[in-house]
């Protein structure tokens, strides 16, 4: 089991862009001093997600309570947002069955369907409560604040039809993830005897997939969660070394600033060429723009790459074009994984046309990475750097180990451009303004601030 970068193509050596020989071998040299800044911010206690690969007790809240619902509920629906939803969809994705909502009850070895409502569109949410039988659905909701408009909203509408269906025993339905002690969700629970699970307070929305946020869903869904944390700590353990070359996490980190500020690479594009990892490309999109998007102090100047989701070989037929020939401000980072679980022949036919004699006797997995590996040279030869994270298979335990190590990327990488990758001041005055407008009582200031905007010019309307 094995988790490795190859990240030859990232440096000025081997790319005509990459990264500048001298500017990587100060960033080994100086590495010692980014790395104790990162262990001292650890020791204050507020890089949580780092200790929750180990956390037994949290683990087994997410553990004990599938195990107490299990072969009573046929959908698990999860109302939340941000990542509150990204981090459970890419566990979903890459560690279930394709299509998993159409497979048959025993295909699923009897495990629930699964859905997530991660918006507040009305259609969706109307379409999926119409078609769910109440008496065996779970509906998992998860907010650290117990505020978030969004998910409060949805809560408020399935607790409505809840409490009709069932009166007092609506609780019976719903689960929380919140925070251990405050908040609306963790009052509620208190009051009405709702379960409830813990986000432990030092632990940020898009650093929870690894607390009840994403186990609990992955538990309920039969996914091997101490396999998950097994990976997660392999790669905790491998990040703690001040040896930057041997860091995975720092060398991610470390190779992104630099290919964006001494090489003008700030667009930063994840490209899993595999449809089960394709998800946790969407889900490093938010990890990287909400912490690494930021006025770094003191000069209060903006700063930050701008990530970007890319899925191989599809996006082979849309953005590669963009990649390789567009404005020379992007890297890519492909993740190729070795062994599929399954494979497909191709068959010997029409040995007569060229255009397809070439691929008889090849593999399904064989093309893809061919793919894969052909891109990044052409990417390499046209100076475009790029590198690789290898996983040996995308099970469980790689899937820990490389959420980890982006997880981790993203710390260093915060250091580096002098910004607080754990909170996110610049989603805080649209939820304010939210609250103002819809009449939230502690929203007075931000109702003030709303109404003194400029009002709509009918000369700037078409």
């Amino acid at each position: 089991m094995t988790v490795r970068i190859d990240y030859t193509n990232m440096l000025a050596g081997a790319v005509s862009g990459g990264i500048p020989t001298d500017a990587w071998a100060d960033a080994q040299r100086e590495f010692g001093a980014t790395h104790a800044a990162v262990k001292k911010l650890r020791a204050t206690g507020v890089l949580g997600f780092l200790d929750l690969p180990r956390d037994k007790a949290l683990h087994d809240q997410s553990r004990d309570f599938a195990k107490r619902v299990r072969g009573t509920v046929d959908d698990v629906v999860l109302l939340g947002i941000g990542g509150s939803a990204l981090g459970p969809l890419a566990l979903h994705a890459a560690l279930n069955a394709r299509d998993w909502n159409t497979l048959t009850k025993k295909e699923r070895r009897g495990r629930p369907r699964f859905h997530v409502l991660d918006n507040v569109d009305p259609g969706t949410i109307a379409h999926l409560m119409a078609r769910l039988d109440l008496d065996r659905a779970l509906f998992v909701v998860i907010s650290k604040s117990g505020g978030t408009a969004e998910t409060m909203a949805q809560y408020l509408i399935v607790r409505g039809a809840l409490n009709e269906r069932f009166g007092a025993q609506a609780r019976e339905h719903l689960v929380f993830v919140t925070d251990p002690e405050k908040g609306a969700l963790r009052d509620i629970a208190r009051a009405e005897g709702v379960a409830a699970l813990d986000i432990p307070p030092n632990v940020g929305g898009r650093f929870s997939v690894l607390t009840p946020v994403g186990v609990l869903p992955a538990a309920l869904l039969g996914i091997k969660t101490s396999a998950l944390l097994a990976g997660a700590a392999d790669m905790e353990k491998r990040c703690r070394t001040a040896t930057l070359r041997e860091n995975p996490g720092a060398v991610f980190g470390v190779l992104q600033w630099l290919a964006d500020t001494r090489a003008g690479r700030g667009i930063h594009v994840l490209m899993p060429y595999s449809d089960p990892l394709s998800n946790i490309a969407g889900w490093f999109v938010q990890l990287w723009a909400e912490s690494l998007g930021k006025h770094r102090m003191p000069d209060d100047a903006g700063t930050g790459p701008t990530p970007l989701a890319s899925h191989g070989a599809t996006d082979q037929h849309s953005q590669v074009q963009l990649f390789m020939e567009g404005t020379p401000n992007k890297t890519v980072s492909f993740v190729q994984v070795g062994e599929h679980p399954v494979d497909v022949a191709i068959p010997k036919l029409h040995q007569d046309v060229p255009e397809l004699a070439y691929l008889g006797g090849h593999h399904l997995g064989e093309l893809l990475d061919i793919e894969r590996r052909a891109t990044a040279g052409a990417l390499a030869r046209r100076g475009r750097p790029n590198l690789t994270i290898h996983l040996d298979h995308a099970d469980e335990w790689h899937v820990g180990a490389l959420m980890v190590l982006l997880e981790v990327a993203t710390i260093y990488a915060g250091h580096l451009y002098g910004v607080n990758a754990l909170n996110q001041p610049g989603v805080e005055l649209g939820k304010q303004f939210t609250y103002a407008m819809l009449g939230r009582a502690d929203a007075g200031a931000a109702r003030q601030e709303w109404e003194a905007l400029p009002k709509p010019d009918p000369d700037a309307s078409v």
